[in-house]
């Protein structure tokens, strides 16, 4: 099947899943403490395993030789998102930080792995890694507009980071993994979509949807994420890998997604304006249920 078609058809799903948390929440079936315990199973199981699970194959020339340029593709792909939204946004820091981190592991891996099968989840865990690491330094300098709010220490203790340095030994010393542990990790990872959304759909609960669409601020973010920073992406990705289409089109799906919705867990956590990062993490996942599908078009057709 054509991949933008199953791009197009995993997003439905997924927005299926946002409507499952919308409906629990206004019935009252989920609180946001059970939101914010949902989120922190997300960020430390579910991801962590996604991504260790990923680094579990052979560790062949090919191999290795695809991963490091994974890592060189994602790390090209966030200076320029960076720099985009720098550009365009300096003044306005929940914008600056959310047109810059995509929601490259909630949203993003399920859409690779129904778009490429599970095997290419391993070309997006640099970019994820990385993303994780310039937020937890760069976006909170950003948000705050204070350096010292950047604690190199503190990004060791990322879970993304600790999963991508446990993934990597399995990798490179070849270190077996027993099934059992590996097919628990995988069924603990196929969580990974519908607990995102529904956490989403939980933030959606929270806003008056005709705040979000009436809001020019919030659409500009959306546009710039959605739109420019992709097209931007997708000159890169055909320079960078124009013989290897399939880590091409990885790191697009994971450099098109949505604003991430950690811009609104650092903007509560520095006592910016919490309800407007909800708008544009809501806004930007709304729009790309069309603009993913026309990105990964246009990859294609290039």
């Amino acid at each position: 099947m054509d991949t933008t078609l199953i791009i197009f058809r995993q997003t439905i799903m997924m927005f299926l899943y946002m409507a499952v948390g919308w409906g629990m929440y206004k019935k009252g079936l989920i609180t946001e403490e059970g939101n914010k315990s949902m989120a922190h199973l997300l960020l430390y199981v579910i991801l962590p395993c996604v991504i260790i699970k990923s680094f579990c194959l052979e560790r062949t020339a090919d191999n290795t030789e695809t991963i490091l340029w994974s890592f060189a593709g994602a790390a090209a792909v966030l200076l320029v998102s960076i720099a985009v939204s720098y550009v365009l946004f300096r003044k306005r820091p929940i914008d600056n930080f959310g047109a810059s981190f995509s929601n490259a592991g909630f949203m993003g891996i399920p859409l690779i792995t129904a778009a490429l099968g599970e095997k290419a989840v391993v070309y997006t865990a640099g970019m994820i890694a990385i993303l994780n690491a310039l937020q937890w330094t760069y976006g909170q300098m950003v948000l705050s507009g204070d350096r010292k709010t950047i604690l190199l220490k503190e990004v060791g203790k990322s879970p993304v980071v600790v999963a991508l340095a446990a993934g990597l030994c399995i990798f490179l010393l070849r270190i077996p993994i027993p099934p059992v542990l590996t097919g628990s990790m995988g069924a603990i990872a196929q969580l990974n979509a519908p607990i995102a959304m529904i956490i989403l759909g939980v933030y959606f609960a929270n806003i008056e949807l005709k705040e979000v669409l009436y809001d020019r601020n919030a659409w500009q973010c959306s546009v710039i994420r959605l739109a420019v920073i992709p097209a931007v992406t997708i000159f890169i990705l055909k320079r960078m890998f124009g013989d290897s289409p399939e880590l091409g089109q990885t790191l697009l799906i994971s450099a098109a997604a949505p604003v991430g919705s950690n811009v609104a867990v650092y903007a509560q956590k520095l006592k910016q304006d919490y309800g407007y990062a909800v708008k544009i993490v809501c806004l930007s996942t709304l729009l790309s249920m069309v603009s993913m599908p026309v990105v990964m078009h246009l990859y294609n057709f290039i």
